[in-house]
């Protein structure tokens, strides 16, 4: 898949599919983009899974945190990622084991690593790179709030 550009529908089915978030390289810092936005899905209704193997039993915004992955007790469906590209590989490794696996993984601005995108892919997942989660939420807005296409009597 071509990682440079997106379809909106592409995106807009990730987020409204997913019920499930890891946020993987939480942060209990309000000032770090990974707090607020877990603060964002908490505050859309998503279930959200902080992972960070530092603050491990801690509480980010109420939520346990978790030091992987495979400690999470849930099925997750979307995997949002803060860690620095050359730690992807790892990353897509961690998401491959899972059971269930999750049904994509999303990389947020300044995230990209091709390769590991590409061997996700191959397993079935979908994939997002360097993209702001929060900016492309408005998508599933529009799909949840779209006019009828219903005729109306004049």
């Amino acid at each position: 898949m071509n990682h440079d550009t997106y379809l909106n529908s592409y995106l807009a089915d990730i987020l409204a599919a997913a019920k499930t978030v890891a946020v993987l390289g939480a942060s209990p810092d309000d000032k770090r983009p990974s707090h607020w936005i877990s603060g964002f899905l908490l505050g859309k209704g998503y279930h959200v899974f902080p992972v960070n193997p530092s603050h491990r039993g801690e509480r980010i915004l109420g939520q346990l945190v978790y030091g992987s992955l495979a400690e999470i007790p849930e099925p997750v469906d979307l995997v949002d990622v803060f860690r620095r590209p050359e730690h992807l590989d790892g990353i897509v490794d961690e998401v491959l084991a899972m059971t269930p696996r999750p049904t994509a993984i999303w990389c947020q601005l300044g995230i990209r690593n091709d390769a590991s995108a590409a061997r996700a892919e191959a397993a079935g997942l979908k994939v997002v790179m360097n993209r702001a989660l929060v900016c492309e939420y408005p998508l599933v807005y529009e799909r949840l709030h779209a006019p009828s296409v219903q005729g109306h009597a004049a």
